[in-house]
This record gives C-alpha cells, structure tokens and sequence, in this order.
C-alpha cells in the first residue's frame, strides 16, 4: 500500500487521532501492510516482539496464560507498549481469521521521534488515556 493509504488508516486509530498530518505522513512512510493467515501467532505471550499491530480486516484472539481475554478486530491495535520498552509480551495473540494488518517496528518509530520529539507527549497522552480505561475496567469486573 502507498504511504497515503498507510496515513489514512492510522489517522482512524486513536492512539494516532491526535497527530497532525506531517506526523501522521511519517509514521506511514515507515509502516508495512502484512497479510496474515488465520492460525498464525502475531505474538507469543513471554517473547519479545518490539511492533506495533494495527488490524485492519480479520480479527484475533488475545489469550493470557491460555486464557481468552479479548478479542482484537479493524480499527483495533495491540503492542503499543512494546515501542517504547523491550519487556516480554504479556500475552499471546493468534489470528482468528484471515487477516490484514499494518505494523509499526520500534526502530522506525523511534527515528520518527527524534525527527519530531513533540509527538512523544501526544502519544504519551494517547497511552495515558487507553491505561486509565483498562485500569477502569479491572475495577469494574
């Protein structure tokens, strides 16, 4: 896919909704659309996998210690926190279908954040917002 398409589909992921178009152009000049079978694992809970996963079509399933916890479909994503440490997975996710996705490596992203290091506190503030929905959730349950 050409880098305007990469643009559009991350101008609709909200950890991304807050960035300009310069920054926005980017991120997609660095990210790569990847077909993907179902069956296959995207991430294996323990390892170290340094992308982030945008779903664009398909959708898969996200298991902690073996256990189903969610599921992950278009406009969805999962792997943020791998940009910016180098921690294990805490889970694993298998694709449920075919799949398409667009991936974000920790290399590329982090040359983006020299060249613009105002984007690190958009999306500090994007991650800020996501923990705090999860944390909410946990309570709730």
């Amino acid at each position: 896919m050409t880098t305007d398409a990469n643009v559009e589909r991350l101008a609709h992921v909200r950890l991304f909704s807050n960035l300009n178009a310069r920054e926005l152009r980017l991120l997609g000049k660095v990210s790569n659309e990847l077909q993907v079978p179902s069956g296959r694992v995207l991430v294996q809970e323990g390892t170290s996998a340094r992308v982030l996963t945008i779903v664009l079509e398909g959708q898969a399933v996200v298991r902690r210690g073996g256990r189903r916890v969610a599921m992950v479909g278009p406009g969805q994503y999962f792997g943020e926190l791998s940009l910016v440490d180098r921690a294990p997975r805490d889970t694993t996710v298998v694709a449920d279908s075919d799949m398409k996705v667009l991936v974000l490596g920790q290399r590329e992203f982090s040359a983006v954040l020299d060249a613009v290091p105002a984007l690190a506190h958009k999306l500090l503030q994007a991650m800020a917002h996501r923990l705090r929905e999860a944390d909410a959730k946990a309570i709730s349950h």
